[in-house]
């Protein structure tokens, strides 16, 4: 303290004294006023301890007098619910015995023109019926709904049965037409839909069988389904039917204005009958060979054979029309009759078509086989373009009829195993008929002309030209199983020239037999001539000697040699006339020599022979004919330039030959007049 003393002066140690105490009292102040804080918060402790004590006392006691009161409350909520669910479920059940009389005039008035309306009624019944049967089954009231939930059922049926039978409409026959027409201009084709109802009806009928599959446990409407709808598909082929007959009648072809555009005539187009015209034959001839053939084989009629080829062309429109309509049928059907039942019902719909169809088809072989027993084989000929036809669609046919029952898929294959055993048997009696055909006088051409059975052979013939796959494969459902696997397209054009070379070889063979008819060795040659070029020239105007030529390579070789051979026949009939002026006996003597009576009798004879046999056998032959121009050109061309040479070098031998003193009786003839006569040969008009 001294050193401080020494070292601080007096009056900063005053100065540093005053601020200690200065500053210890105001720590006191300070430690006083907190000593007087803590006493009076200590106070108010107090005081909040107490208000708390009391306030938890007064608590205690609020939540002992609240929480009966709020379980009571609560009690009481739960009994209103409970009430109001009572009230409710009264409410519900009461509606159930009020159904019957809530739904009456909507049941008693059916569901025409408020579906929707009745199936909603209809269920409200069925809810009734559930909870009576449910909850009091012994009930008069189960029994009331259940009358009215049948009553509501049947008039739903009869909904359905009234929609189908109202709209289920025909389909028009131009319409059909109009589906199974194809426009060849067109590279692709517009499909024309065939709607059998209308869209809402269709809907409304939708909806019904799906009620009744679902909760009417009905399948009795299945049946109305295929019932209604097979008629009207029935009704709608033979519909088409009488209007082709109609139309064909008078135009040939029935036309459909529903649709402008340019179509085949048929689904397989008809092929008219090929007339056996040759080039150079004439024509009077060849119109008379015709309508023979034709009257002869159709009885004389005029217009059966329009009246035929009509059926035949009604007849392949309606599988057609069977095939597209079946398709539509099926595609309706998807839509209305349940998954599993598709099938079933889809085959008792085609049923009655099917079998309609099935039937006309055997009428058409059974007339074809009385036909055939009559020795009539151009009969047969109605089935070709039918089976054509049928196996062309045989595959969408089958398509079509994919999962019916095998009685109904085998019928199709039935009536084309049926036409191909006629045919067939039609191709080869007629082809043993050619061969055996009667030789009778009275039958045979006077002329020498073309032989009616030769003009109807190749007319028959060439009928098969439109049909070579399907005459082909006739015959070739005769051969044996073993070969079976060979039946190609090549294997039966074979076949099918085989069987042409066979009716040839037996016409070849019959013309002969029949040729011997004549006496005249000469009017026999004509007539062989005619066939054999006939036979020949109807071969070269068409595919038939591509055919032929398949197994007999050399046929048209063959023929001209036989051509050949009768032109040399026929004019070996004239050495008789032309033997007159040969050097024969001819006497031998000088320019300027007197000729004995003998000598000038040989040369008398000679001129006398000629001449009657030249006016002998032109008178004859004048009758005779040549239908072919160019041959008949030929032969007077050839047997003119012959006599004509000859009887030119015996004018010549006797032109200074005194043998008679009346030159003019026995020179009765010029070589221009001995022409001019040989040019009337075949020439009855002459």
């Amino acid at each position: 303290m001294g050193i401080l003393s020494r070292m601080i002066p007096t009056e900063d140690a005053s100065a540093r004294k005053r601020e200690i105490e200065e500053k210890l009292k105001q720590e006191q102040e300070t430690l006083s006023f907190i000593r007087e804080n803590l006493e009076k918060s200590d106070q108010l402790t107090k005081g909040m301890v107490s208000i708390l004590s009391s306030f938890e006392s007064r608590l205690m006691q609020l939540e002992n007098s609240i929480i009966p009161v709020h379980k009571q409350t609560e009690n009481l909520q739960r009994l209103q619910e409970n009430v109001d669910k009572t009230l409710s479920c009264m409410d519900h059940v009461i509606s159930y015995y009020h159904v019957a009389k809530d739904t009456d005039r909507i049941i008693r008035e059916g569901p025409t023109g408020r579906l929707d309306e009745y199936l909603a009624c209809i269920a409200k019944i069925q809810k009734a019926v559930e909870y009576f049967q449910d909850n009091n089954p012994d009930s008069p009231e189960l029994n009331t709904v259940k009358a009215r939930f049948e009553k509501g059922k049947e008039l739903l049926e009869a909904e359905f049965r009234n929609l189908l039978t109202r709209y289920s409409k025909p389909v028009p026959p131009i319409l059909i037409l109009d589906a199974i027409s194809v426009d060849e201009e067109l590279e692709v084709q517009e499909e024309v839909v065939l709607e059998h109802l209308p869209e809402a009806v269709l809907q409304d009928i939708i909806c019904i069988a799906g009620w009744l599959v679902e909760y009417g446990r009905n399948q009795d409407f299945m049946n109305v389904y295929f019932q209604i709808r097979s008629n009207q598909l029935d009704r709608s082929i033979k519909g088409l039917k009488e209007h082709f007959r109609k139309n064909s009648a008078s135009s040939g072809v029935p036309y459909s204005p529903a649709v402008q555009t340019k179509r085949k005539d048929t689904p397989t187009k008809k092929v008219p009958k090929r007339p056996v015209y040759i080039p150079g034959y004439d024509h009077d001839l060849r119109v008379k060979l015709m309508t023979d053939a034709l009257t002869e084989k159709h009885g004389g009629a005029a217009g059966k054979d329009d009246v035929l080829d009509i059926e035949i062309d009604s007849y392949i429109h309606c599988i057609s029309a069977f095939v597209k309509l079946a398709q539509s049928e099926y595609a309706l059907l998807l839509e209305i009759i349940p998954e599993h039942h598709q099938k079933k019902t889809f085959d008792s719909l085609i049923q009655e078509a099917l079998d309609n169809l099935m039937l006309e088809g055997d009428n058409i072989v059974s007339a074809a086989r009385r036909a055939i027993m009559r020795h009539d084989y151009s009969a047969v000929l109605t089935i070709f373009p039918i089976l054509r036809h049928l196996k062309m669609n045989k595959s969408e046919f089958d398509s079509t009829l994919q999962g019916t029952a095998a009685s109904t898929k085998n019928k199709l294959p039935t009536l084309i195993t049926s036409m191909e055993t006629i045919g067939a048997k039609a191709l080869e009696e007629f082809a043993d008929s050619i061969k055996n055909d009667p030789d009778k006088e009275y039958n045979m051409p006077k002329d020498g002309t073309v032989h009616e059975l030769t003009s109807n052979a190749i007319l028959f013939l060439q009928q098969l030209l439109d049909f070579q796959e399907t005459a082909g494969a006739m015959l070739a459902s005769q051969e044996s199983s073993s070969s079976a696997s060979s039946y190609t397209s090549e294997f039966n054009k074979r076949l099918l020239s085989t069987y042409i070379c066979k009716v040839l070889g037996n016409l070849q063979l019959n013309l002969l037999s029949k040729s011997k008819v004549y006496e005249d060795a000469a009017l026999r040659a004509i007539f062989l001539h005619n066939n054999y070029n006939y036979i020949l020239k109807s071969l070269e105007k068409s595919e038939l000697i591509q055919l032929v030529t398949v197994t007999q390579k050399r046929a048209e070789s063959l023929y001209r040699e036989l051509i050949e051979q009768q032109i040399i026949s026929y004019k070996s009939s004239w050495f008789k006339v032309t033997e007159h002026l040969s050097e024969k006996n001819m006497p031998v003597f000088q320019p300027g020599t007197k000729l004995k009576d003998k000598e000038r009798q040989i040369i008398k004879d000679k001129f006398k022979g000629f001449n009657d046999g030249l006016e002998e056998l032109c008178k004859t032959q004048k009758g005779w004919a040549i239908p072919d121009k160019e041959q008949r050109d030929f032969i007077r061309r050839s047997q003119k330039t012959v006599v004509s040479e000859a009887y030119r070098a015996f004018l010549q031998r006797c032109a200074n030959i005194s043998f008679t003193k009346n030159p003019e009786k026995y020179h009765k003839y010029h070589p221009e007049h001995v022409e001019q006569m040989i040019e009337k040969l075949f020439d009855t008009s002459a």
